[in-house]
């Protein structure tokens, strides 16, 4: 069963959403929460698989509720799941480590594939948010920045496992390594390239072929 904490500040949408979820029998709603502190202080408390975050709430928004959480080192991973467009937010919560976004509007058919999709390890892109940031990457780039030939072997898969969404623990396992070499692999790769966000991780992965959107949206 995936352990799932819900944040939203409209009890009737978590309602919705859980069962929604829990009518799938894969999907434990093992908490919720109505603002950002409470997603926060529920994270640590319970230790969620995925936190399903809205991001307009009261108090503490849904971007920074995702950072607090992400910084928290827990193998937790974020799904945005918003109204709100791409545009604005795409990028704040890329760079505040969310692993997917998503719009309430397809949620019934689209949530569960990308609760499956983030649990495999990856990052959930529509492809709307894919072609943003291709478009935003393409704008940023000239014919001197440096490709992915200029990474190692495992660099480059450091680099496509963090834009999927792996954690560096969850590297280090697959790559048999520690996560304090899979971190150092990754630092290096971000000097050799210049990038310095998630955003850009991400960006460059879509770039690279190392990354993929999931949804024909």
């Amino acid at each position: 069963m995936v352990r799932v904490l819900l944040v939203d500040d409209h009890n009737v949408m978590r309602a919705g959403l859980k069962a929604l979820l829990e009518s799938t029998g894969r999907i434990d709603v093992v908490g919720e929460a109505s603002s950002g502190k409470e997603a926060v202080d529920k994270a640590r408390m319970l230790e969620p698989d995925i936190i399903i975050m809205d991001l307009a709430m009261p108090g503490m928004g849904g971007v920074e509720a995702t950072r607090r959480i992400t910084s928290l080192g827990f193998d937790t991973k974020v799904l945005i799941l918003t109204i709100h467009d791409e545009d604005e937010f795409l990028v704040p919560v890329l760079n505040a480590g969310a692993a997917g976004f998503l719009n309430k509007s397809v949620a019934d058919t689209d949530l569960m594939g990308a609760i499956e999709a983030v649990m495999r390890g990856r990052s959930f892109l529509t492809r709307r948010a894919a072609a943003l940031l291709a478009r935003q990457g393409a704008q940023g780039t000239s014919d001197e920045e440096p490709g992915p030939e200029v990474l190692s072997a495992r660099e480059r898969l450091a680099v496509a496992m963090y834009a999927n969404g792996y954690s560096a623990r969850e590297a280090a396992e697959e790559m048999l390594l520690s996560p304090k070499t899979v971190e150092g692999y990754l630092a290096r790769a971000k000097t050799k390239l210049g990038l310095h966000t998630r955003r850009d991780i991400v960006r460059f992965a879509l770039r690279a072929g190392l990354l993929e959107a999931n949804s024909e949206r």
